[in-house]
C-alpha cells in the first residue's frame, strides 16, 4: 500500500504546478515565483473559499450612507440661506428673496428649486464656525476645533469624519471603498491622519471619465479619459492576481521598514484595487453609461452634476460616505467670493453664476434619491467652512465679502431624519449667532449617531493614547432625531 504523504506535503489542487521544481534558472525566476505564489493558494481550502464568497455576497453593515456637498471657499450665508431683506444694501447684498415651502422662511431668489423643496430639508442658520479656516479647511470636516493647520502644526493628524466612519462603520458592501471623494485639491478634503492611510478617502476622480472645467468654471468640452478601473484591455483578472502575488513576494522583504503605516496602506490599497478592478461592482458604479439616458439628462452634463450622479451610484453600490468637492479652483475654493480682484469674483459676478448650478444639482440629487427609494437611508449635507462678512464690498472690492468664521448656514435632507424645519438663527445683520448654536462637534456627533457609531468610541494615536471620536462637548442635534 502506498504510504500517505506527511501533512506538509499533502496533495492539493495545485500540485501539478510543480512549484518547487527548478526550470534551469534560479528559484527567483519570475515564472517560478509565480508558480510558488499560486501554489500557495492551496492553503485556502474550499470551505474557507466558499465562506468568504458567501460573506462577500451580503453587505457588511446596514445601508446608511452620507453624501457631503463640500462648498470649498465658504459660501455666503447672507446671499443664500440667511438673507436679511430689510437691511441696507451694503449688508443685505444685491439679491432679492423668495418664500419657501417652510412658512415664514425665505431664501435667495436664485435658489427657487430649493425653496420648493424646503419642506423636505432642514436649514440650520446658527452653525458656529469659529476656529475654522481654509487651505486646508478641515475643522468642519473633522468636528474638532484643533483641526486647523494654520494654527496647529499637528492638525493633519486629526481624522476626518469620513475616515472615522470608514473605520468604525466600514463599507456597506465589501467590494466598495468605505470613504470616497471627488477632489479638486487635497486642501479641500479631510483625511485619516493618525488612523492610518488605509482610512484615507478613495479618490474617485481617478476612476471615471469626467468633463474638464477650467479654474473659473468654463467647460472645455474635453473629458479626463478612461479611469483606472478600466485597466488595460489585455490585463485579465488572472494576470492581475499573478502580478499582485509577485509584488507581495518582494514587499514582504521590506515590511520591517514600515514605521508610519505606509506599507500597510499600500498593501491594503493593492488589495482594494484588485477587488475593485476584478469584482465588477465598482466598475458598474463608476460607469455612467449604465444609467438611463433620462436620468443622465435630468442631472445634466455639468461637472458637479455628474459627480452628484456618481455619488448616488456609489452609495447605491455600497459606499457609505462620499464627499463632493464643489470647486473649480485648486486654491482656496470657488466659493471664496472676495470680490472683483480675485479669480472667484464677488457676490454678483462670482456667486450668482454658481447658484443655479448648485440649486439644480442639490434638488436633482435629493429627488433622484427619493425616486430610487434611497432617500431615507442617504443623508445629504451641503456646507462650506465658514460664512461671509455682514458688510459687502470688503477689501476695496465692489461687491465681495471677506471670510466670516463666526456664523454660517448649512442645508440637510434625507437620511430618515426629521426635516421640514429651521434650526437656529443669526442676529439682525447676520454677523452673530442669536439662538441655538450648532458646533462642529455637534455635527460630528450627529453623523456618528446617524451611522450608529458609539459616541464614546476612541482611537489610538502613535503613542497608544486613546482619543474620543467626539470632541469639544459635541452632542447630536436633537431636533433631527
Amino acid at each position: 500500500m502506498k504510504p500517505s504523504l506527511p501533512p506538509a506535503q499533502s496533495s492539493h489542487a495545485f500540485s501539478n504546478w510543480s512549484a518547487r521544481t527548478r526550470e534551469g534558472l534560479t528559484v527567483c525566476h519570475r515564472r517560478g515565483m509565480l508558480k510558488a505564489s499560486m501554489a500557495g493558494l492551496a492553503g485556502l481550502t474550499l470551505p474557507e473559499l466558499l465562506r468568504r464568497r458567501a460573506s462577500a455576497a451580503e453587505p457588511a453593515h446596514g445601508g446608511k450612507s452620507l453624501i457631503l456637498l463640500w462648498m470649498a471657499g465658504g459660501p455666503s450665508h447672507l446671499d443664500m440661506w440667511d438673507p436679511k431683506p430689510g437691511r441696507p444694501v451694503e449688508n443685505r447684498g444685491p439679491f432679492d428673496t423668495i418664500s419657501t415651502k417652510l412658512p415664514g422662511v425665505a431664501i435667495c431668489e436664485h435658489l427657487p428649486l430649493q425653496a420648493a423643496m424646503m419642506d423636505q430639508c432642514t436649514l440650520i442658520r446658527s452653525v458656529d464656525c469659529r476656529h475654522s479656516n481654509h487651505q486646508p479647511n478641515v475643522v468642519m470636516q473633522t468636528g474638532h476645533l484643533e483641526a486647523a493647520p494654520r494654527t496647529n502644526p499637528q492638525a493633519r493628524l486629526i481624522p476626518s469624519i469620513g475616515s472615522i466612519v470608514a473605520k468604525f462603520h466600514g463599507a456597506n458592501h465589501p467590494s466598495m471603498p468605505p470613504y470616497a471623494a471627488f477632489m479638486k485639491h487635497d486642501s479641500h478634503l479631510g483625511f485619516a491622519g493618525m488612523l492610518g492611510k488605509r482610512y484615507d478617502p478613495f479618490i474617485a476622480d481617478k476612476a471615471v471619465d469626467l468633463p474638464v472645467y477650467t479654474d473659473v468654471g468654463v467647460d472645455t468640452g474635453r473629458t479626463t479619459g478612461p479611469g483606472v478601473l478600466a485597466g488595460p484591455a489585455d490585463l485579465g483578472p488572472l494576470r492581475l492576481a499573478q502580478r499582485q502575488s509577485l509584488r507581495r513576494q518582494f514587499d514582504r522583504l521590506r515590511h520591517d521598514l514600515d514605521l508610519n503605516g505606509s506599507m500597510e496602506a499600500l498593501d491594503h490599497y493593492e488589495r482594494q484595487a484588485i477587488e475593485l478592478v476584478t469584482g465588477g461592482r465598482a466598475q458598474q458604479a463608476f460607469n455612467l453609461k449604465n444609467e438611463s439616458p433620462a436620468v443622465r439628462e435630468r442631472y445634466g452634463k455639468h461637472l458637479w452634476s455628474q459627480q452628484a450622479l456618481l455619488g448616488r451610484r456609489l452609495v447605491q453600490a455600497g459606499c457609505p460616505f462620499v464627499t463632493l468637492d464643489l470647486s473649480h479652483h485648486r486654491a482656496s475654493g470657488t466659493w471664496d467670493t472676495h470680490g472683483d480682484f480675485t479669480v472667484y469674483g464677488g457676490i454678483e459676478k462670482g456667486l450668482r453664476p454658481l447658484l443655479p448650478v448648485f440649486d439644480h444639482m442639490f434638488t436633482t440629487l435629493v429627488s433622484d434619491l427619493e425616486q430610487q427609494g434611497m432617500l431615507d437611508d442617504t443623508l445629504v449635507i451641503a456646507m462650506g467652512e465658514f460664512g461671509r462678512t455682514p458688510q459687502i464690498g470688503t477689501q476695496n472690492s465692489s461687491d465681495g465679502r471677506n471670510h466670516w468664521p463666526v456664523v454660517m448656514s448649512m442645508l440637510m435632507a434625507g437620511g430618515g431624519l426629521r426635516h421640514g424645519q429651521l434650526i437656529g438663527a443669526s442676529d439682525s445683520d447676520g454677523g452673530q449667532i442669536a439662538e441655538r448654536p450648532v458646533t462642529p462637534g455637534d455635527l460630528a456627533a450627529t453623523i456618528y449617531r446617524y451611522f450608529n457609531i458609539p459616541l464614546d468610541a476612541t482611537y489610538l494615536d502613535s503613542r497608544g493614547r486613546p482619543h474620543y471620536i467626539v470632541q469639544n462637548g459635541g452632542q447630536p442635534i436633537a431636533e433631527l432625531f
